[in-house]
């Protein structure tokens, strides 16, 4: 069993305003636990540049053009209250982007089994032509319609457990029945989307969650919900949107998930890629915004990736 690590140094150098939840220090917090010996046989890897047409899989260009344009030489710019760019932000974003690229890429060669991209700035709040919630592009978007440029694949499922809604996954997958979008989140929240009722084309699937939510709540919105629409569906690749701000010790949320639940949520989406998708299964860091919290859950969840 190969699970593949993909990180970056530029990631770090994608700067936020101080006191900022989205800082550098998640994916030091990250980088330190992932150095501890259960995580020897990790392959790790840097992330490649991706070329920056590769936006354009998900975004239109003028919303390219937009965002290259605010990219400042020096200091940091905000593009919304939550959102900014600094003088690396470009770099680090096309770093994310081909981090989960090379993940679709290596679980279609097989030269791993699964993969997981430690990157920065998130993504899924990017909707096709806005940036917000810290998120300038959308990886996940661009990771699914790369598998189906590159590798032929019909059908490619998004599963997002971020506390926070994926509402940019969702704008782009709307009205796309050969990607199905699901999401486990608190509601209401930051965006404000993600309503059972908002179906897209029968292919978005949301399972909201209540302030103060546990860990069985959460199972049974998988059991009940997500499970059986990726039974459904039949993807032959499954992207995760990893967020970890679901923990109860986030600041910016109000669920109350443990290390394990995480843990748990991989392995049933790992058994739903041995499934269907031939194991083939690539997570994406998004949130989590408690260090400690990030951190641990990511073990649990890098944990079983490599247990198989």
């Amino acid at each position: 069993m190969t699970t593949r690590l993909y990180t970056h140094p530029i990631y770090l150098e994608h700067l936020t305003p101080a006191g900022h939840p989205e800082r550098p220090d998640r994916l030091r917090a990250i980088g330190k636990i992932l150095e501890e010996s259960d995580f020897d046989d990790l392959d790790r890897k840097e992330a490649p540049m991706a070329e920056e047409g590769s936006i354009l899989l998900a975004h239109p260009e003028e919303y390219y053009d937009r965002i290259r344009l605010r990219i400042p030489h020096e200091g940091i710019v905000r593009i919304d209250s939550d959102t900014t760019v600094s003088p690396k932000s470009w770099q680090a974003a096309l770093a994310g982007i081909g981090g989960a690229l090379a993940a679709v890429d290596d679980v279609f060669s097989g030269t791993a089994d699964n993969v997981f991209v430690a990157s920065r700035p998130p993504g899924h709040h990017a909707e096709k032509t806005t940036a917000m919630g810290f998120c300038l592009f959308n990886n996940a978007a661009i990771a699914a319609r790369h598998a189906q440029r590159v590798h032929g694949v019909e059908r490619v499922a998004v599963v997002d457990w971020d506390v926070h809604h994926g509402n940019g996954t969702q704008d782009i997958f709307w009205d796309d029945p050969s990607v199905m979008y699901c999401s486990t989140h608190q509601m209401p929240l930051f965006p404000g989307t993600g309503a059972k009722a908002e179906t897209g084309a029968g292919n978005i699937v949301n399972a909201p969650l209540s302030a103060g939510a546990d860990g069985e709540t959460f199972k049974e919105a998988f059991r009940s919900r997500i499970l059986p629409a990726l039974d459904n569906f039949q993807p032959d690749l499954i992207i995760i949107s990893a967020g970890f701000d679901a923990h109860h010790r986030d600041p910016l949320a109000e669920l109350n998930l443990i290390e394990d639940d995480f843990d748990w949520a991989t392995a049933e989406l790992m058994g739903k890629a041995d499934r269907w998708s031939n194991g083939r299964l690539v997570s994406l860091l998004e949130g989590g915004y408690d260090l400690h919290g990030l951190a641990f859950s990511t073990a649990a969840h890098v944990r079983r990736l490599m247990k198989g």
